[in-house]
């Protein structure tokens, strides 16, 4: 047998050779269920002893987790982070001490989640998820900041209980696996909550299942707008919690008019956990205006402007419209578009509304992608085609897509790269092996 042979014998040599691996290992993609992951992660004997923060939401995860991990890198503290999807890296997936694992560092842990498997069908995310568990379990940090991979009852992170959980937000997403109403979205969310413990919610309309859950289960629930506030100027803001108060704080550096919610949510976590992890007020400043996190409405220098945005259902592309909106004026934007299939796809374009000039639809790697054709067919039928004021028209890839809007657009343009994480990967990594600025 190979070693890329799920039952061989032999084991891969490389982290890119495990992945392989590991993408064939169950013929589903996605298989929601505990049972599985649990039964191996009792083989591992996996635990970790540590201050877990666990993150969930249907947007706004991502931003959540990298403000936390900025601020307590900030505070002194050993932090591990645990984010899904990459955008280009695996190793993004995986940070300690704000520094991604390295695949030297990946690697035994891959190789002991395949030997607790005993046969047992995993998932890639699930895999890969007690593999990178199972290296923070073993690197001591003072805390692990989780973010759920989708939904929150059935996924693998929460087989941990976490010491204070934060939902985001609740949206309509992933409809064949969570349903298709925020009811009951809210409820899958809901499970990453624990008894007696804080339960967040940064969405400033719950649903009324999120907090009919919390409230069975006992748990701590801090509601924005209840519980925990903020309010700003053009200068500055302020957080107002049940007994903190932040004043005089800097906008994070990640833009976008949404993040101040993520960033409240962020310190009502902080709040909660005064008495285990203290955080000085220079730490949250100094964290908030050194927070990193790439394709969250990042402008790339030079011009034209480009922004990239991982905005992959219909909420995120209302936010995207709300932060296009609120930048300077600009003549012409370019829209590069890639999106998987199982999206609400004419819901996203509606939420750019006339904001788009030109579209330029693009073909994503997976079975699960829209192929840019079908894109084009979309917006048919959304009352967008081709005329002569109008570009309409496909490309292999979001590369080379923007490459093209490059060429053609003027200076004072505005090209918006979205969709799936993967369109806006396919620019990142175009950019990092080329070395060129787009």
């Amino acid at each position: 047998m190979t070693a890329s042979d799920p039952g061989g014998s032999h084991s891969p040599a490389t982290l890119q050779d495990w992945l392989a691996r590991v993408e064939g290992l169950h013929p589903k993609s996605i298989d929601m269920g505990l049972d599985r992951v649990r039964a191996v992660a009792g083989r591992l004997g996996l635990s970790l002893d540590t201050v877990v923060v666990t993150v969930g939401g249907t947007n706004g995860k991502g931003s959540t987790c990298a403000m936390l991990e900025s601020i307590l890198l900030a505070a002194g503290y050993r932090v591990a982070l645990y984010t899904s999807p990459h955008l280009v890296d695996f190793n993004e997936r995986a940070r300690v001490g704000g520094v991604p694992a390295s695949d030297e560092e990946l690697l035994p842990h891959f190789e002991a989640v395949e030997r607790a498997r005993e046969g047992t069908t995993l998932t890639y995310f699930e895999f890969t998820t007690l593999a990178i568990l199972r290296l923070f379990a073993q690197s001591g940090p003072d805390v692990a900041i989780l973010e759920v991979g989708l939904g929150g009852r059935l996924d693998a992170v929460n087989l941990i209980d976490a010491d204070c959980s934060i939902v985001t937000c609740v949206d309509i997403d992933h409809t064949e696996y969570l349903g298709d109403a925020r009811e009951r979205i809210g409820w899958e969310k809901a499970h990453i909550y624990r008894t007696g413990r804080p339960a967040i919610c940064s969405d400033p309309a719950p649903p009324q299942a999120l907090i009919d859950y919390a409230l069975e289960i006992d748990a701590d629930l801090w509601l924005f707008g209840r519980d925990f506030n903020y309010a700003g100027d053009r200068l500055q803001w302020s957080y107002g919690g049940r007994g903190a108060r932040r004043t005089g704080l800097a906008y994070p550096a990640l833009r976008g008019a949404n993040q101040l919610l993520n960033a409240s949510g962020a310190l009502a976590a902080l709040e909660t956990l005064r008495d285990r992890l203290p955080v000085p007020q220079q730490a949250v400043r100094e964290g908030l205006a050194t927070v990193d996190l790439p394709g969250r409405f990042q402008v790339l220098p030079g011009r034209p402007v480009v922004v990239l945005d991982v905005a992959h259902n219909p909420h995120a592309a209302a936010h995207l419209a709300s932060n296009l909106d609120n930048m300077g004026f600009h003549p012409v934007t370019w829209a590069v578009f890639g999106v998987m299939a199982d999206k609400d796809i004419a819901a996203m374009i509606a939420a750019l509304g006339e904001r788009v000039d030109h579209w330029l639809l693009v073909d994503l790697p997976g079975t699960r992608a829209a192929k840019s054709a079908e894109l084009v067919q979309t917006l048919a039928e959304c009352g967008i085609t081709p005329t002569a004021q109008r570009i309409v028209e496909a490309h292999p890839c979001a590369s080379q897509a923007l490459a093209s809007a490059l060429e053609r657009a003027d200076e004072g343009d505005r090209i918006v790269v979205f969709g799936s994480f993967l369109t806006v990967a396919d620019v990142l990594a175009f950019r990092r092996q080329s070395g060129r600025s787009i």
